[in-house]
């Protein structure tokens, strides 16, 4: 079976779509599948052992350049690249996972029959026209649960249980950055979104804490403003690192070595879960049941919090010293704080 999957953004989209694939590869002998991927996540794709090519699309860039001038002649030659490059074999199927006008008008450049999300599924349900099949998976799902949903009925296999669930990743190679300990936490926070934002105050009563553990902090950054928040953080911390700006390959390589990790709603969060590295999501906006980190079944925990009384600056200390405060492997039992409910198996 020769599969083009078609999920280029965002980066914890793409994530998402992972544990669809990994159950795919192993429901229908011979899959192998190549991927359509923004540029800047095609790492990520390219760390699953089912993927055989990943095809970068530069749609962002592009998009930003329209109307600089000297870059037409440069795009209409990436784009013929790009054009090429999907066109070059034939599919059994073209699955588009992403559900937009843009993904659609992709998924029409390549050779094969086309499937994606039904009308009232796809977020743009003008995509749904460039579908020969056409497939439930409610909005009100996990994104996960969503994107296997959508995959087994497109393979026409039942999707498995929630302990069926792996991501499938061959974690990158450690990433050693002078100036860290060892034995770190990576805290991310910053998102695309102010709304989802932990407020600086209370990271920097959480940061105090772990650093009192004796734990480095690795804080990365996305932007200026980002970047000048992660100083403040650090420079009341010994053990904080505000970190370069990295490419995604060397943040996996940082986030595969970590003890754990801490964050707000954003794509690197569930880069973690993938990995299965423990910690806290932090969702004061987001609804952890459609877009809370979600780990493996047998994977060490990862706890979302989102009420205002569990996002308490004392309320997560002590999440974080149940997790991590005993020196060693963080509890995936005996919690008192619920993770996020995973969905019942579906069959399509």
């Amino acid at each position: 079976m020769n599969l083009l999957i078609i999920k280029m953004t965002s980066l914890g989209d793409v994530v998402h779509m992972l544990p669809a694939l990994t159950e795919a590869a192993s429901r229908v002998p011979g899959l192998r599948a190549d991927w359509v991927v923004e540029e800047g996540f095609a790492a990520i794709p390219g760390w699953h052992p089912a993927v055989g090519r990943v095809i970068p699309s530069a749609l962002r860039r592009w998009r930003r350049g329209l109307g600089k001038g000297g870059t037409w002649a440069e795009m209409a030659a990436e784009l013929a690249t790009f054009r090429r490059a999907i066109q070059a074999e034939r599919y059994d199927l073209v699955l588009d996972a992403q559900g937009l006008i843009k993904s659609a008008l992709v998924a029409r450049l390549a050779h094969g029959p086309r499937a994606g999300l039904a009308r009232g599924s796809a977020r743009e349900s003008l995509a749904c026209l460039a579908y020969a099949r056409r497939y439930p998976a409610p909005r009100e799902l996990h994104a996960i649960t969503r994107n296997r949903l959508l995959t087994a009925q497109a393979l026409g296999y039942p999707m498995g249980g929630e302990d069926d669930l792996r991501y499938g990743l061959t974690a990158p190679a450690p990433f050693q950055l002078a100036g860290l300990a060892t034995d770190y936490m990576v805290c991310l926070h910053g998102t695309a979104r102010a709304e989802k934002e932990y407020p600086e105050h209370d990271w920097a009563a959480l940061l105090a804490r772990i650093a009192a553990l004796g734990l480095g902090v690795a804080l990365p950054w996305g932007n200026e403003r980002e970047k000048a928040r992660a100083e403040r953080l650090a420079a009341t911390l010994p053990t904080a690192v505000v970190l370069p700006r990295l490419g995604l390959s060397e943040l996996g390589g940082l986030i595969a070595a970590a003890r754990g990790v801490i964050g707000v709603d954003t794509g690197l969060m569930h880069l973690a879960a993938a990995f299965r590295k423990p910690g806290i999501g932090l969702y004061p906006a987001t609804p952890p049941a459609r877009f809370g980190v979600y780990a493996e079944a047998d994977a060490p925990a990862l706890i979302n919090l989102s009420r205002p009384d569990e996002l308490a600056p004392e309320a997560v200390v002590r999440v974080f010293e149940t997790l991590f405060g005993d020196g060693g492997a963080s509890k995936t039992s005996g919690y008192a704080i619920k993770p996020l409910t995973r969905p019942t198996a579906i069959t399509p």
